[in-house]
């Protein structure tokens, strides 16, 4: 069966297109990273407090995320080329401004002005590839090759920082956004197409702050109850709290976008299983995954004595696998079902991560390690660029942008629970665990220190004398215990999502859901669906 869009591929000028594309995700996904290896420098430099070096940190990434939902249906008004054009601007100029901050609050204000900049291009990418790519093979490989200069520049990011630090001084991480993002704004109006179809209905203004001020709470609260596991401090009670907060002020701007005439973000999207059910699996993965992937950086500098930069090299095999299977799920995809390759992606996921429990232990080889966590990369890679694909395509023409910031949540959110529910579960592991093996005849301030944190156990053992090497294997025995037991949970919403994508996609559609001028891949949703007054890839 011949995909019904196969008379609409794209020409050379949509591949370079997608070539300029590419810059924009490399410089967002570089721009999450790059700081890791510049902040000791940075804060030096400007003096900062330990609660500004977090915000520094951290702000670009809340407010990209609070920002999502209110870009993305935007970018369905005015049309996603002008509002990605605008964006990279916007992004060039606050890269400028960080670069030449004079003081912590200066900097603070603009790395949250280029996460609003940076919330604006996301969406506008991904609504962009369905109106340049028609073909479904040829959509699934540039959404795949999307994927994988997000990966790829998460991953170099904290080596290009350190590599900067090398000849210039810290404002140069921020200036290297400035050449790729104006190339875009260059060349974009003669590459890129801009999308005819659009939303024309107003923005409310009160779901835009329920949106912004939900969601910056929820990834707030979130990483701050990781943060606060992993070093000893802060109140549980508060970040969840704060969470708490974020979830009620978010099921209030459901309630309001299921009454007001024009929503921000229609819900009935989510009245297409193709839709709903792509979005619950990049929470369930990103909770599994990023839980993992984050307690496994912690275990090569805690336990395997690596420096930031070694323990960042020894994440490059997962990195590449993981841009491996995200392009072979395009192809793959072309010989079966998507649902299915989706469906066997987070099997082999689930898989390394059972393979990582049987490996893991305070004297496991790295290689071994190493292997198992790039084994569920794989998977992870092969399924997420489908997933991303079924949720653009399976949109109305004319809400592909809120379709596309919905993804983009999605996986804010399962990024957020997977860093948080990785660092309570692992530190609550490393606790119980340190409490029954500290060795006999370890103080009592020594033990009540080192059960405080990880960082406070290394401590404890280093000020223990001859007694400290024994504290300090129990405290990595402690460790590798955290990263066993939740690479144990992790599996279970992984293989949850597996289960769900091929109860609820996997089977075969009737045939007159095959003529009706969608996709012809075979799990198209048989349910109800809002009429489309436009055509689109389906």
């Amino acid at each position: 069966m011949h995909d019904t869009s196969s008379a609409e591929r794209a020409t050379p000028r949509e591949w370079a297109g997608l070539a300029l594309l590419v810059l924009p995700m490399l410089t967002l996904s570089t721009d999450l990273t790059v700081l890791f290896f510049a902040m000791p420098t940075l804060s030096a430099d400007l003096d900062t407090s330990a609660s500004q070096a977090l915000w520094i940190v951290h702000v670009y990434g809340f407010v990209i995320a609070g920002s999502l939902v209110t870009m993305g249906r935007l970018g369905d008004r005015v049309g996603p080329r002008r509002l990605l054009l605008t964006g990279a601007a916007a992004f060039a100029a606050c890269s400028s401004l960080a670069a030449f901050s004079v003081n912590a609050e200066m900097l603070i204000l603009a790395r949250a002005l280029l996460g609003a900049a940076g919330a604006t291009l996301m969406p506008s990418l991904f609504s962009l590839l369905r109106t340049m790519f028609r073909d479904d093979t040829q959509r699934r490989l540039a959404i795949a090759i999307m994927f994988s200069a997000f990966s790829v520049g998460g991953a170099v990011g904290p080596l290009v920082g350190g590599a900067l630090l090398e000849f210039f001084w810290w404002g140069s991480i921020f200036l290297i956004n400035v050449p790729p993002m104006a190339l875009l704004v260059l060349a974009g109006t003669a590459l890129v197409p801009e999308r005819a179809e659009r939303n024309t209905a107003p923005l409310d203004l009160t779901s835009v702050a329920l949106s912004v001020a939900g969601m910056l709470a929820v990834v707030y609260g979130l990483q701050e109850l990781a943060a606060g596991q992993e070093t000893g401090t802060g109140s549980a009670w508060r970040e969840l709290g704060i969470t708490a907060t974020g979830g009620l002020v978010l099921a209030l701007f459901v309630r309001r976008q299921r009454r007001i005439r024009d929503p921000l973000l229609d819900l009935t999207l989510l009245a297409n299983r193709r839709i709903a059910v792509p979005l619950v699996t990049l929470l369930l993965v990103g909770t599994g995954v990023v839980g993992m992937f984050y307690l496994f950086t912690q275990y090569l500098q805690w336990v395997a004595g690596l420096s930031p930069l070694q323990a960042g090299l020894c994440t490059l095999p997962y990195i590449v696998v993981n841009v491996a299977g995200t392009m072979l799920a395009a192809p793959l995809a072309g010989r079966m079902r998507p649902a299915v390759v989706v469906a066997l992606g987070l099997a082999v996921a689930a898989l390394g991560a059972v393979l990582l429990v049987a490996v893991t232990g305070p004297g496991a080889p790295l290689p071994l390690l190493v292997t198992a966590i790039s084994v569920v990369g794989l998977g992870q890679g092969a399924a997420m660029a489908l997933v991303s694909d079924l949720i653009i395509s399976s949109a109305p023409a004319e809400q592909t942008g809120s379709a596309a910031a919905a993804q983009e949540v999605g996986g804010e959110l399962g990024t957020a629970l997977g860093i948080a529910a990785g660092g309570t579960v692992g530190m609550l592991v490393y606790r119980a665990s340190l409490d029954g093996s500290m060795p006999a005849g370890t103080s009592e301030a020594a033990a009540s220190t080192a059960l405080s944190s990880v960082h406070d156990g290394v401590s404890a053992a280093e000020a223990a004398g001859s007694d400290g090497q024994a504290i300090l294997g129990a405290v990595h025995g402690a460790v590798a215990d955290g990263l066993q037991v939740f690479a144990a949970a992790g599996a279970v919403p992984i293989a949850l999502a597996a289960l769900l994508v091929t109860l609820v996609l996997g089977r075969r559609a009737r045939p007159p859901q095959e003529t009706d001028g969608t996709s012809s891949d075979g799990d198209q949703a048989v349910d109800a669906r809002p009429a489309r007054a436009t055509g689109g890839t389906g």
